[in-house]
């Protein structure tokens, strides 16, 4: 009774199997790649791309640069993580806007001042996005666009809506439509980084950039 009683704490404690320990290295891992990004985001929002080193993204993470090269090849590679992860927030920002009622108009302004809202203050790493999508690798380039993917299948959504509910002609082009928004919308950047356009500024003349490209398509003319 007494042996019994002592070996049953022994008995009772479950070793880890070699399957266990490989995942708490993986959860190790995915923290520590996610501490790299957070970093990296923080820095390339102030700094933009070139003046962000992998020195001080490791020093703002709190690791080595040996630890940031262990989960990214380069920096461009940790950029391209940066953006996808950035791009996945904002299509969720404009979705949600998007998702209210009213008109087309009324509903993709909704939708692109919440997405101006969102990203204002990381105008730096917007930039930096806007700038790197003409010098990049032809594969980068079309990975980048299937993080804009998300923001663009919003704006086709509420196209086809305006289509269905009789606001826009029936053989409207909601492809086209959808591409002029959204590099209208991009074009308002500019504006705040040299110009010093506010949100209200560049919602402003998304609301006028929206009249024009809308007008051929809609159905209330005059």
């Amino acid at each position: 009774m007494r042996e019994s009683a002592l070996n049953a704490p022994f008995q009772s404690v479950e070793q880890p199997t070699d399957g266990q320990r490989l995942n708490r290295r993986q959860a190790a891992k995915v923290r520590t790649r996610q501490k790299v990004l957070d970093a990296a985001r923080d820095l390339f929002s102030e700094r933009g791309y070139d003046p962000a080193t992998i020195r001080d993204i490791a020093k703002g993470a709190g690791m080595s640069t040996g630890a940031v090269f262990a989960n990214f090849q380069d920096k461009a590679e940790l950029f391209e993580a940066v953006l996808a992860e950035h791009m996945e927030h904002l299509t969720e920002v404009v979705r949600g806007a998007a998702a209210g009622t009213g008109s087309t108009r009324e509903r993709l302004i909704a939708a692109l001042d919440a997405g101006y809202h969102h990203t204002l203050e990381h105008l730096p790493l917007m930039q930096a996005i806007v700038a790197r999508s003409w010098f990049q690798p032809q594969d980068a380039e079309q990975r980048a666009r299937g993080f804009t993917k998300g923001v663009l299948a919003v704006i086709g959504e509420v196209l086809r809506d305006g289509v269905r509910n009789g606001e826009l002609n029936q053989d409207a082009d909601t492809r086209l439509l959808g591409d002029m928004v959204w590099n209208a919308w991009l074009s308002n950047y500019r504006g705040a980084a040299y110009d010093g356009w506010d949100r209200d500024a560049m919602t402003g003349q998304l609301t006028r950039q929206l009249d024009v490209i809308l007008a051929g398509a809609s159905t209330q003319k005059g």
